[in-house]
């Protein structure tokens, strides 16, 4: 008796599943993985809730399995549904970039280059990079996203960027990322000019905990060094305080009322120089790491990227320079005298 070919019908199923999924049906994946709603993913890619409905029951029947299970909650992912959602994710970003790169390169451009950066990288060692590439090729398109580490280890992960500049976040991260220290990244105590701390020659972080405080999310490595710091002092959370990603919501709020915030001090320069803010005389900060250039594994970089790597490598000199010659700190340089 002819017993049937397992590997024809599993190549025979897999050639099914390809044949049936369609761009759209990645972008609702991604729809639903982000609203966990139908009428919302409808919305979200401009389609009517019941052809959202029979999308999503093509696709369950099209893979052989359920990918959400739905609740009173909303809708939740199942364990391979997990799986399939980040699977669509990585795939409409790939796909996405590849459309937006054609469309330059068809109005006669060439190509794009998308990089994710912390705020302390972006004053000095991104913006040098980015004006020489600029100035190398005009051309080309360039975009910067993210602020905190893990945002841009995030967007790393979604494949949204080609590369990153921040620190890995979490202990495991070094199975999927590559990680190169290129800089150190200074941080200071920052309040407004007007802040009746702002000329005070001495202060201790305990006199601070009773001012408002503006503090990165808890995920980033900011924060969690700004604890442990609080921790060392036997010093609680801040009861007033802000939580921000934003450096632009966080810089706008320092100006505003009479808060003190943590922050990268290349970040702080210009306003503390134009004595918008001023450097409270408190070190703090010692101990964060170095920040770097961060790729997946295994997966070359294009060549623009390998290129902007280069010119990130290049600028880098002059910072680590400057962290041998000053300690690590510039927060002297900054405080009032």
């Amino acid at each position: 008796m002819h017993k049937p070919d397992r590997s024809m019908n599993h190549q025979t199923a897999v050639v099914a599943l390809v044949n049936r999924l369609r761009f759209k049906h990645l972008a609702l994946l991604v729809a639903l993985d982000d609203a966990r709603n139908v009428h919302q993913a409808a919305d979200a890619i401009n389609v009517a809730q019941p052809s959202a409905s029979r999308m999503l029951s093509d696709i369950e029947e099209a893979f052989g399995f359920r990918l959400f299970e739905r609740n009173a909650r909303g809708m939740q992912p199942t364990a391979l549904g997990v799986v399939t959602l980040a699977y669509a994710r990585r795939a409409l970003a790939e796909l996405t970039r590849f459309a937006e790169d054609l469309d330059v390169k068809r109005r006669g451009g060439h190509g794009q280059l998308t990089v994710g950066a912390i705020m302390g990288a972006a004053p000095d060692l991104l913006a040098q990079a980015v004006a020489t590439l600029k100035t190398e090729r005009p051309l080309l398109h360039v975009r910067i996203l993210g602020e905190t580490s893990d945002q841009v280890v995030q967007l790393l992960h979604r494949r949204e960027v080609d590369l990153a500049l921040g620190r890995l976040t979490s202990p495991l991260q070094h199975n999927d990322f590559s990680f190169e220290p290129i800089a150190r990244e200074t941080l200071v105590l920052v309040v407004r000019a007007r802040h009746p701390l702002a000329r005070r020659e001495q202060v201790t972080l305990a006199e601070l905990m009773d001012w408002p405080w503006v503090a990165q999310p808890i995920a980033s490595p900011a924060r969690e060094l700004f604890e442990g710091e609080l921790a060392r002092a036997g010093l609680g959370t801040p009861a007033n305080l802000t939580e921000s990603a934003s450096i632009f919501a966080t810089l706008q709020l320092l100006e505003s009322f009479d808060a003190v915030a943590m922050l990268p001090e290349p970040v702080v320069r210009d306003h503390v120089r134009g004595k918008l803010l001023v450097v409270l005389p408190l070190e703090i900060g010692k101990s964060l790491p170095g920040y770097g250039v961060l790729t997946r594994k295994n997966e070359p970089l294009a060549e623009p990227a390998e290129h902007f790597v280069g010119l990130l490598r290049r600028f880098s000199q002059p910072f680590k320079m400057d962290d041998i010659a000053h300690g690590g700190s510039h927060a002297a340089a900054l405080a009032p005298h």
